[in-house]
């Protein structure tokens, strides 16, 4: 008969087995973690990262108040897709968002992506601007990988929050091979956008970024990006706008159309110096007759004249209500005004060639 084993024997035994049991969902998620894409996530403020008095404050909070590392912290779901780092670029409510910021941005996304050790990344922003600030990074990114923009309606107190999941979203589709090559995308309410077509629809609701032309590109269900459709007009990779160099960006204004408008205003930014004007005409960018001889006279100043629309959706025809050809006015394609502004902007840094900018326009 064989001698029992000593009750030490049993204890180490016990103790290996239930080590191990610890252990191996540990070294199984390092295993995990060690194939997950790399994202880095830019925070810029916004209402992502907004604080209200109370759980039910929706309304009257304060945007640009929690940090980057609390974002994260926040969602610790992010570490089951990717293995995510967090940079401050800036802390800001968007509707203060400027051209130096978006300088600033562009450059920090490009040194980042440039490195291999980074496949994608997010940027946290507030609502307010987040469609211009997508749309310019769509035209000056230099690469292929993806660039995701995201942000919230509500603010990190509110009881229904939306901004964790939005983050989520995010930085799954940030380090998805799915979002490779599409250009910048906005990626909210379990949707995805491109950053050229999306534009915010409403004040308040969360389901406000809205594609109206074209729709939405895919929609984020369980875990996974499923795309519909795909961006085709030149971006990131393919775009011919370089910001490397550039310390300012050349000055552009928006000159709105209403029922009895006058060319004032048109005049002040002449006056203040403005490179471009982009006219935010009624119906299909139409002029008022007051505003026109202004328009005119900026023209003949040198000041570049874009006709864009008020109206949120469709295509500005050339020579359709203004005879753009005689004016040597531009046509802002499906462009809204403020999409229309940094396309200029970036296009006044290339050429001052009105049948040039018109190709820019067809092109991007």
């Amino acid at each position: 008969m064989k001698a029992p084993f000593p009750k030490s024997c049993l204890c180490i035994a016990a103790l290996s087995l239930a080590l191990m049991t610890q252990l191996a969902p540990v070294a199984q998620a390092q295993t995990v973690a060690g194939n997950l894409p790399n994202v880095m996530i830019l925070a810029t403020g916004g209402t992502i990262a907004g604080t209200g008095a109370s759980s039910t404050t929706t309304v009257g909070y304060t945007a640009a108040k929690v940090g980057v590392e609390r974002l994260i912290e926040a969602v610790p779901e992010l570490k089951s897709v990717a293995n995510v780092r967090g940079e401050q670029v800036f802390q800001v409510a968007s509707e203060n968002m400027s051209n130096d910021l978006w300088l600033q941005l562009g450059k920090r996304v490009n040194q980042l992506l440039a490195r291999p050790d980074v496949d994608g990344i997010v940027i946290t922003h507030g609502t307010d601007t987040l469609e211009e600030t997508a749309y310019f990074l769509d035209l000056v990114v230099k690469s292929s990988k993806p660039v995701v923009l995201v942000g919230a309606m509500r603010p990190s107190t509110a009881i229904s929050a939306d901004g964790p999941i939005n983050l989520y979203n995010a930085t799954l589709l940030a380090g998805s091979k799915e979002a490779i090559g599409k250009g910048v995308l906005v990626a909210m309410n379990d949707q995805i956008n491109a950053g050229r077509d999306v534009t915010k629809t409403n004040t308040s609701t969360v389901d406000t970024f809205r594609s109206p032309d074209f729709g939405l590109l895919g929609q984020i269900q369980d875990s996974h990006p499923h795309f519909y459709r795909l961006p085709v007009r030149k971006h990131t990779a393919s775009s011919e706008f370089d910001i490397s160099g550039l310390e300012t960006l050349p000055k552009v204004d928006i000159v709105y159309g209403y029922a009895n408008a006058s060319r004032l205003p048109v005049d002040a930014f002449v006056s203040a110096g403005d490179a471009g004007i982009i006219n935010a005409g009624v119906g299909d960018g139409s002029i008022h007759k007051d505003v026109l001889p202004g328009l005119v006279d900026a023209r003949k100043k040198g000041v570049v004249i874009v006709r864009s629309a008020r109206v949120g959706s469709g295509m500005v025809a050339r020579n359709g209500e203004a005879n753009d050809d005689a004016l040597d006015f531009i046509s802002a394609d499906t462009l809204n005004p403020q999409k229309a502004r940094v396309l200029l902007m970036l296009a006044l840094t290339k050429t001052h060639d009105s049948k040039e900018i018109q190709r820019i326009f067809s092109t991007y």
